[in-house]
């Protein structure tokens, strides 16, 4: 049977028709429900029965991240006694922004996971290992945990781990697909080559890769899905999803971008005034989620940087797809009248001879301008030669050499840290 919604096998057209319908029951929950969005149609005098189509959502106003953050509980669409799941999310203001869910958003949020394992060439035949965290209010790990079920499929919880541990749980219940983040999967092979597991006769076939792109903006394998292939023969998936719009964006096995699931959210792709790029252009990713019941969103500009591709698929979907995110709004970087996103240095990075991990932050310097400190970990014999690559590494691909500070195991721990996820970017700018 296939596991792909008819709504993704349908021509452009009637995709388009079926979401201007959904739009309008969004818009009207809406002005029922949302003190906020209320309060937004008021001020901006907004007609929800002039908007007729999908170009009619460029008449209306957008929202942002610091609006959510700001005004939290105002997006609140039911009672707080229907609320069965609180999640969070890093907001822009430093503190957490809380994410609520009802049982029908629950429901939705597997639905919608289910369908992006499928897209991932998942079935109820295969056996899951996540390697991340189901705690700590993390969206993420609860949307996989269900949709798993929901798929059918068996799964193991076995957490963010230590390697050793991750491997002792692949050869003892032999899964056959990791969820983790790809740079965990890089330590997943340094740790079998150091032990001499054999990677080729192992049970795992696939990867669903989280939180870090695979991908270059012409959906080539970057360095760090090189260097995961180039050691393993697994099948690596990306995935692109936020806790705010509660939807994935998954790619099939032709890995040409992230499916867009009509049912579950609308796509705009925005310039810097907040008008529809062309197809395959960059733009600021927007999303109207669609059937979410406790927090949905209008127009919500998510801040990731990326391309949408309008063509058909060779898996069937005549649905977008959306490339990787080249960088987030928020995190650009102005080095030295260079402007650069942190995917561009992870890049660099993950292909100089000598670096075995690091950390990249943003610091405001002495005279309010950005500056950039590379945290670097390597062998100590080696370190006088990494940072002469580094150096010319950076100097002939962007033009321009940051700061390296070469650091230890439990220093670049600590930085990497500080938060649910493992970050390779800290933003410690004024």
């Amino acid at each position: 049977m296939s596991h792909i919604p008819e709504i993704e096998r349908q021509s452009a057209a009637a995709i388009k028709r079926y979401q201007e319908e959904k739009l309008k029951t969004a818009l009207t929950y809406l002005v029922t429900h949302s003190p906020f969005y209320k309060k937004k149609f008021e001020t901006h005098r907004v007609d929800i029965g002039a908007v007729k189509s999908l170009e009619d959502l460029a008449t209306l106003p957008v929202t942002t991240k610091d609006d959510f953050q700001q005004h939290n509980w105002e997006f609140l669409c039911v009672p707080r006694e229907r609320i069965a799941e609180y999640t969070s999310t890093s907001g822009t203001l430093g503190s957490p922004v809380i994410v609520a869910l009802t049982e029908n958003d629950l429901q939705r949020l597997a639905y919608n996971e289910s369908i992006s394992f499928a897209c991932a060439d998942g079935s109820s035949r295969d056996l899951y290992q996540l390697m991340l965290t189901l705690d700590r209010q993390f969206m993420a790990g609860i949307a996989y945990y269900q949709g798993i079920h929901k798929l059918g499929a068996g799964l193991i919880r076995v957490g963010p781990g230590l390697p050793a541990m991750q491997w002792e749980t692949i050869q003892r219940l032999r899964p056959t697909v990791l969820v983790g983040v790809p740079s965990f999967i890089v330590k997943l092979i340094e740790y079998a080559q150091e032990h001499r597991i054999d990677l080729q006769q192992c049970s795992i076939q696939r990867a669903i890769c989280i939180g870090e792109s695979l991908r270059t903006a012409d959906l080539q394998y970057n360095a760090l899905g090189k260097k995961i292939v180039d050691a393993w023969d697994l099948k690596l998936y990306s995935t692109y999803a936020s806790t705010e719009m509660q939807t994935a964006f998954t790619e099939c096995g032709e890995g040409k971008g992230g499916h867009h699931h009509p049912e579950l959210i609308i796509l705009e792709v925005l310039d810097a005034d907040d008008k529809p790029v062309k197809p395959g252009e960059v733009g600021e990713v927007t999303i109207t989620t669609l059937g979410v019941e406790a927090m949905p969103l209008l127009r919500y500009k998510t801040g990731d940087m990326a391309a949408a591709f309008h063509d058909t698929c060779a898996c069937g979907r005549t649905t977008v797809r959306l490339g990787p995110v080249i960088g987030r709004k928020q995190q650009m970087i102005k080095l030295k009248g260079t402007t650069l996103y942190p995917p561009g240095i992870f890049e660099i990075l993950n292909q100089v001879e000598g670096v075995v991990d690091y950390a990249v932050e943003a610091v405001t310097g002495e005279l309010g301008t950005d500056e950039l400190n590379l945290h670097i970990l390597a062998t100590e014999d080696q370190k006088e030669k990494t940072a002469d690559r580094l150096r010319a590494a950076f100097q002939s691909r962007l033009r321009v050499v940051p700061t390296i500070l070469f650091s230890t195991p439990p220093a670049l721990e600590k930085l990497q840290h500080a938060g649910r996820k493992i970050k390779k970017f800290i933003d410690s700018r004024k």
